[in-house]
């Protein structure tokens, strides 16, 4: 049996693997971590996986050891199996040497989250001091530099960093080329 997703989930049935699922996302191979987590949690959802990230192992309790219980963490082991192994495809080979040793999707996700996730912090660091170093050329055309100095403000929006508009325009005034020093007058006190 095939599922398309859309009906809700019985969670001691196995999972099943929708046929329209989406392009498996590229590897991972230590750079722009939130991105590649973003896609392949996207991926996984088209699976019917994503849910194996967040679930504790299921663990029979004792007189609990029925077919239709035993089944069902059978079931769940299966899926996890299939969750966490689509993770640690997804990482360069380098990576995966270092992942493979975690044994559950979960326990993959939360690793990766804490080692990845702090990194971007740093990546932060690194927006602001190219904004801050962000200097227009006159060598160079306006519309071309600042299209470059809107694509720092989308990163830095990107990673929960807000910047008022106000701020903005007051920055691009602000980086104009010397030779646009009138201009950049004009706009300051207007």
């Amino acid at each position: 049996m095939v599922s398309n997703g859309a009906g809700p989930t019985n969670s001691d049935a196995p999972v099943t693997v929708s046929v329209n699922h989406a392009e498996k996302p590229d590897k991972f191979n230590g750079l722009d971590f939130k991105r590649w987590q973003h896609k392949l949690l996207f991926y996984l959802i088209t699976l019917n996986l994503a849910r194996f990230l967040i679930e504790e192992v299921p663990a029979l309790k004792e007189g609990e050891q029925n077919a239709e219980s035993v089944s069902a963490v059978e079931a769940w082991n299966h899926s996890n199996f299939l969750c966490r192994n689509y993770g640690l495809n997804g990482l360069a080979d380098a990576l995966y040497n270092v992942f493979c040793e975690k044994k559950t999707a979960k326990e993959l996700w939360e690793s990766l989250d804490r080692k990845y996730k702090t990194e971007d912090a740093g990546a932060i660091k690194f927006l602001v001091s190219r904004f801050l170093d962000f200097k227009m050329l006159d060598s160079k055309p306006v519309i071309s530099q600042v299209q470059e100095l809107q694509l720092i403000f989308h990163d830095i929006h990107a990673e929960g960093m807000t910047l008022s508009e106000s701020f903005q325009v007051a920055a691009i005034i602000e980086k104009l080329p010397s030779a646009w020093k009138d201009f950049k007058n004009y706009l300051k006190h207007k």
